[in-house]
């Protein structure tokens, strides 16, 4: 399990919105401005090395870490980054501009973790619960949770990240969250005496991906091509060895300079994730578009039947299909 000192969990709550650059030593195509989420964490390692193996292939990129998924996806549709990270689905139906999701980069693995006063879903009916962001994955959770056990939650607060999270319900600050697989594993191995997980029913939707809009990934198809390329060749031999992650981790690259106490458990937190299906292998692609529909409509974020939605309105596969060599494709129609 992972062990963080305290204090880089309170120094990622600041908000700060932190920026880099990295240029390719042969460089064909314009600078990438990526927009994430939240900061450089071991949850973003593989995101790393994979731009690590797009740089070699000559990409020009640049990142800013926004404090939530909100504010990525706004920087995205203002034109101030080219690739953000996120599920837009709710702005992707509402705004008029075509943004497209290019990239699975992790599925909606998450689990309810409470204190021991609570002992099933039903039990949190409300009950104020603590989120990543408004409109983000936990958010979605959250409200599929709602429809399906009948239950309305109390108050809603948002602080961006598990490991954030985790943080307050040992500080006493909340008594319900949602948490991904390796900080549901983290509290429960620190104090289970104190927390649970509880009961959850499966989730097969997409929790991180890459988007982008339209216009931008048409004119800029070489340095698309190569993300991609680099992105899937990564995930693919990450699914074989977890461990190549912490290998190829740049040591002076903003993963290498996090505490040691996060490096070291890199190896764990990468094994423990592809052990529980949080990365697909082959970049989600129509199977995981058409599960995102389902999902996020059910999640309140989409509007509509989903069987009437298409899933080209959201998602552009061409760049995906291209690294997989139809994979994409195929997968769907298994």
């Amino acid at each position: 399990m992972r062990h963080y000192p305290k204090a880089s969990f309170l120094g990622a709550m600041a908000g700060l919105v932190l920026a880099a650059s990295t240029t390719g030593a042969t460089a064909q195509t314009d600078t990438i401005r990526i927009a994430l989420a939240e900061t450089p964490s071991a949850e973003l390692a593989a995101f790393f090395v994979a731009l690590d193996r797009a740089k070699a292939q000559g990409l020009d990129y640049e990142w800013t870490a926004f404090a939530d998924e909100e504010l990525a996806i706004q920087a995205v549709l203002s034109g101030q980054m080219d690739v953000g990270f996120g599920t837009p689905y709710a702005a992707m139906q509402r705004s008029r501009a075509p943004i497209r999701i290019i990239y699975q980069l992790s599925r909606l693995i998450f689990f309810p973790v409470t204190t021991n006063t609570y002992e099933t879903l039903a039990d949190l009916d409300g009950e104020p619960i603590l989120l990543h962001s408004r409109g983000g994955g936990t958010d979605s959770i959250a409200n599929v949770i709602e429809e399906r056990e009948g239950l309305t939650f109390g108050e809603r607060s948002y602080v961006p990240g598990s490991a954030n999270r985790v943080v307050a319900l040992i500080a006493g600050q909340a008594d319900a969250t949602i948490l991904d697989l390796a900080n549901k594993n983290r509290i429960l191995d620190e104090a289970g005496d104190r927390f649970r997980a509880l009961p959850m029913f499966e989730v097969n939707a997409s929790d991180e991906a890459l988007f982008a809009n339209l216009d931008w990934i048409e004119a800029n198809e070489e340095a698309v091509d190569i993300f991609v390329a680099a992105l899937a060749s990564t995930w693919a031999d990450m699914a074989a060895d977890p461990t190549i992650i912490g290998r190829e981790t740049d040591p002076d690259g903003p993963i290498g300079r996090l505490p040691e106490a996060v490096l070291g458990d890199l190896d764990t937190f990468y094994a423990e994730a592809v052990e529980g299906g949080l990365y697909d292998p082959q970049g989600g692609g129509r199977k995981a578009a058409e599960a995102d529909l389902e999902w996020y409509t059910a999640a309140g974020q989409l509007e509509g039947d989903p069987a009437s939605l298409d899933i080209e309105d959201f998602w552009y596969f061409a760049p995906l299909d291209k690294a997989t060599g139809g994979a994409a494709t195929e997968k769907a129609s298994q």
